[in-house]
C-alpha cells in the first residue's frame, strides 16, 4: 500500500468512532500491537526530545526501504508513534519526504492532545523525516 492509502485506512478506522473516548481506546490498542523495538535501540540516542514521555524510534533502510520500530513509555503515545510507523514503514525515503502527515488532522488527533502530546508528535514527525532525508542523502553518496 501506498502511504497516502495508509493513511486512507487509518481516516477510515478512526471514522468509526463518534466518541473520543472511543477513539481513544482504540488508539491504546493500536499501540499495544506496535512490534517490540529491540533493547539495544531503547537508549537516549534514540529518544525523541520534545516529548512528554519517553518515545524511540529506530530507522534502518533495508532494500532501499525505511524500517521504523518505536516504543514509548506511555499506551497514548505508543497509540501515536504506531500510527506513524504503520504509515510510513517500508516505504523509500523519497516516499516518506514527498509526504505529509495530513490523516492526523482528518483524524481529529490533533485537536485531542494536550500542548506537550501535540510538541511530542511533532516531534516524532520532524524525526521520520530527518530519518528518510538522512537515507536519501545517504543514497545519493
Amino acid at each position: 500500500m501506498t502511504i497516502q492509502e495508509n493513511q486512507e485506512t487509518i481516516v477510515n478506522e478512526f471514522g468509526m468512532f463518534e466518541e473520543w473516548m472511543d477513539k481513544y481506546a482504540y488508539l491504546i490498542e493500536l499501540g499495544k500491537d506496535l512490534p517490540v523495538i529491540q533493547e539495544q535501540y531503547k537508549t537516549n540516542q534514540f529518544l525523541i526530545s520534545g516529548c512528554q514521555s519517553r518515545v524511540w524510534l529506530h530507522a534502518e533502510m533495508v532494500d532501499g526501504k525505511v524500517l521504523f520500530t518505536a516504543d514509548s513509555d506511555a499506551v497514548i503515545t505508543k497509540g501515536i508513534v504506531s500510527l506513524l510507523i504503520r504509515v510510513f514503514s517500508s516505504h523509500t525515503p523519497e516516499e516518506i519526504m514527498q509526504s505529509d502527515f495530513q490523516f492526523l488532522e482528518r483524524i481529529g488527533l490533533k485537536d485531542h492532545l494536550s500542548p506537550t502530546r501535540a510538541n511530542g508528535l511533532l516531534s516524532m514527525m520532524m524525526q521520520i523525516q530527518l530519518y528518510a532525508k538522512a537515507f536519501y542523502l545517504k543514497s545519493k553518496n
